[in-house]
């Protein structure tokens, strides 16, 4: 059991700091790695023992602990998180997720309830394409166009897309700093990883949480629009629901005050028995 707790601990880059009991695992969004988190972090780890990781294929994780046939839909970055929490083993969980990362911590939370205490998503969505009943926010040709992008000219579209995706163009070192971050990812497993998160259709699996959440949802948001957002709260059991000032994904990113401060009253809140 030691060998494989070491052995996730040095694929995933585990990093764990903090000086409270309660932990708090923190899990990025693509294209991105434990950096991410930088601008929040601080914050919790007074009170909270703060982990982070790297998804496998990701920041300095072990690359070549990758598989494409492990990793062709969510269940295998769930299976990074069940693999952390057992090697590290952790229970009463508060998790964070950004982007697709809501829907991994989700689907971890649906198998193993006992890991966790409370899940924050940031810009959650279960569905990226847009149905005849649903708003997703893309349509398929769309999406079709971008991986077109991808394949021919990842920098270009890392170049193009993370200022898109940060909003605040008056800030423009802010899509800055997610260009870097996508480019220093693996371009192959980077288009893989995107496939997985813009065709997932995890709608039906909403219900099934019983771990109480919190979504927060950006005021302006390219990648997951507020109805997504409103879709995610409505059809999540024990879901509360934050409209941020902030916009963009990222507002742990471009807005970390306001994000920090959304956390750390629902865990207040809740903590104090709402």
């Amino acid at each position: 059991m030691m060998m494989k707790a070491e052995a996730v601990i040095k694929r995933n880059n585990v990093k764990v700091i903090g000086d409270g009991e309660q932990v708090m695992l923190f899990a990025h969004g693509f294209g991105c790695d434990q950096r991410a988190w930088k601008f929040i972090v601080d914050a919790f780890t007074e009170d909270y023992k703060v982990v982070l990781f790297d998804y496998t294929g990701s920041g300095q994780s072990d690359v070549s602990q990758y598989s494409a046939d492990k990793y062709k839909s969510l269940d295998g970055y769930v299976q990074d998180v069940l693999d952390l929490c057992e090697a590290l083993e952790l229970t009463n969980t508060i998790f964070v997720g950004h982007s697709v990362s809501s829907m991994v911590g989700l689907l971890a939370a649906v198998q193993h309830p006992e890991f966790f205490s409370r899940l924050v998503f940031i810009g959650p969505s279960p569905r990226y394409l847009n149905t005849t009943d649903y708003t997703g926010g893309f349509e398929r040709q769309d999406l079709e166009n971008l991986f077109e992008f991808m394949d021919s000219n990842y920098l270009g579209w890392s170049s193009a897309m993370a200022p898109a995706i940060m909003a605040n163009p008056e800030r423009p070192e802010l899509g800055e700093f997610l260009t870097d971050s996508f480019c220093s990812t693996d371009p192959d497993i980077a288009r893989a990883f995107a496939r997985v998160t813009f065709f997932s259709d995890n709608r039906d699996d909403l219900s099934k949480l019983k771990v109480k959440s919190l979504t927060l949802q950006c005021s302006e948001d390219v990648i997951a629009p507020l109805a997504v957002g409103q879709y995610f709260h409505e059809h999540t059991p024990g879901n509360e629901f934050v409209l941020l000032n902030a916009t963009g994904h990222c507002p742990h990113i471009s807005e970390p005050v306001e994000t920090i401060n959304a956390i750390k009253t629902y865990l207040h809140t809740e903590e104090n028995g709402k």
